[in-house]
């Protein structure tokens, strides 16, 4: 399924800019390729980057990485919960909470990494095991519907959301 295919009533306006991050990929092969784009692009930011803080309060590179897998395995675990059919209402979760409560910034970069790399083949693994009517269920997460596939979709457009605000508030990149 590719993204242009997402119906917007699958999802919330709020994660429509995660959505709109992306190009009109196709869900399965890019959650393999973002992963490996992601390694690299990490792999490349200089050295003394990984613990800059462009303003006090906000996240350092580690952290980023910390967030973006904790939010991969909430959205996740909702789409194992919608998609096997519970029709419970899944709650939010406060992200700075979870962020205050890591331990990214001691970790070495490369566990980082490597935890990030284990997440996101789970999560391929998570995805390929649901047959396509099962992409297609809607549940409810935060209080607003939200389909399988689109959360497929959002997990990949949350990380290319935070790779174009390293680039422009950390590299001083235009992400475009």
């Amino acid at each position: 399924m590719f993204k242009d295919q997402l119906p917007i009533n699958e999802y919330a306006d709020f994660y429509a800019r995660y959505i709109t991050a992306l190009e009109n990929i196709e869900l399965f092969d890019n959650l393999e390729i973002k992963q490996h784009e992601f390694i690299h692009f990490v792999q490349n930011v200089p050295l003394g980057k990984h613990d800059y803080r462009y303003a006090p309060g906000k996240w350092s590179l580690k952290d980023i990485i910390q967030h973006i897998i904790d939010a991969e395995r909430v959205f996740a675990y909702r789409a194992l919960r919608i998609g096997r059919g519970d029709q419970t209402a899944l709650p939010g979760y406060d992200e700075n909470l979870f962020a205050e409560n890591t331990n990214a910034n001691n970790r070495h970069l490369q566990e980082l990494l490597t935890e990030f790399a284990l997440v996101r083949q789970s999560t391929l693994a998570l995805f390929k095991s649901f047959k396509p009517a099962q992409l297609q269920n809607v549940g409810t997460a935060s209080d607003k519907a939200v389909s399988v596939r689109a959360l497929g979709f959002i997990i990949l457009g949350h990380q290319q959301h935070h790779i174009n605000v390293f680039k422009e508030r950390y590299l001083d990149e235009n992400p475009s």
